[in-house]
């Protein structure tokens, strides 16, 4: 089977940080052509050098990173240090990962998703936005012609059952831009939503907690530390028995696909300001004629993923 190109487009962010590990650490199915960063979790300075730091945490100091839109396209940007500390992937004891030596290429964000999905094959590439969706629409505005060449784009945000995590009816990256999440779910590319259907389902107890610290690899240790940082967020909030990893739904679902269960439903983005800003308006039961345009993930296997989960960290130092 030959890889799959993939883009992924993060604001990094503990649960980002796990995602691109998964993706580093699949190198025989998944085709990492680069990283872009926009401002979510914290401000893009911040998100931009925290993939810089992820990747020379699994030593993959080679991999394109790419600084993107560093606010929404019509809001001011709302970010996330009540739940990811101030440098945005802080570790237990105020400590934070070293300084990196990489640096940044050049190239915008938004130009180098353009000229990526421009020079390759047309339906060749994924885009995997764990993060507000802002590159992913400028880029759509900025060159339509893209819109067709799209594969397929699996992004973590939203919900379709479940109520929101920033405001009652809103999860965060959609509420953080809930314009360019309109122009994404309007543009007639095939879509995947992971959702807080699912990723509220994937949480790490305190024995996976264990497990991913025992696996004897020094990313997997802090991993751990991680997820020990950033979970007590969610075991004060919502009383879960410990983190939801949200965006690393997102390469799951690429690795292994049948560790979710989903249904193809009309999903609209409310964009005018007011209790419901950012909230994703899913038909569930279909009581109108809009049209399908997003394939919802509502089940997830957490077991399995989290066999899958550990089985790449033993892929990293």
């Amino acid at each position: 089977m030959s890889r799959r190109k993939i883009i992924l487009d993060c604001d990094p962010g503990h649960d980002d940080a796990i995602a691109i590990l998964m993706a580093l650490a699949s190198p025989e199915k998944l085709d990492l052509l680069g990283l872009t960063c926009v401002g979510g979790n914290v401000s893009l300075d911040m998100t931009s050098k925290n993939a810089l730091k992820v990747c020379e945490l699994a030593g993959f100091t080679d991999t394109a990173v790419h600084s993107g839109c560093e606010r929404p396209m019509i809001r001011q940007l709302s970010t996330a240090e009540n739940v990811h500390g101030k440098s945005g992937l802080d570790l237990p004891g105020g400590t934070v990962l070293p300084e990196p030596t990489m640096s940044l290429r050049s190239q915008h964000a938004v130009d180098f998703i353009i000229g990526t999905l421009m020079t390759e094959s047309t339906g060749s590439i994924t885009l995997c936005p764990t993060g507000p969706l802002t590159n992913i629409a400028m880029a759509m505005i900025r060159e339509p012609e893209i819109i067709p060449r799209i594969q397929e784009i699996v992004f973590m945000g939203g919900s379709a059952i479940n109520p929101g995590n920033t405001t009652p009816a809103a999860e965060f990256n959609i509420y953080v831009d809930p314009h360019a999440a309109h122009v994404v779910l309007s543009s007639g590319v095939k879509l995947v939503m992971m959702g807080l259907d699912v990723t509220h389902q994937v949480q790490v107890t305190p024995s996976r907690l264990q497990t991913i610290k025992t696996l004897g690899r020094r990313v997997s240790e802090t991993v751990a530390d991680l997820i020990r940082f950033y979970g007590s967020f969610d075991l004060e909030q919502w009383g879960m028995e410990g983190a939801a990893l949200h965006d690393p739904c997102v390469i799951a679902y690429l690795l292994d696909k049948d560790m979710f269960t989903l249904k193809h439903v009309n999903v609209e983005v409310e964009t005018n300001e007011g209790l419901t800003l950012g909230e994703t308006v899913a038909d569930w039961k279909f009581v109108t004629d809009r049209p399908l345009n997003c394939h919802v993930a509502y089940q997830a296997d957490a077991d399995r993923f989290f066999e899958l989960l550990n089985d790449r960290l033993l892929n990293l130092p």
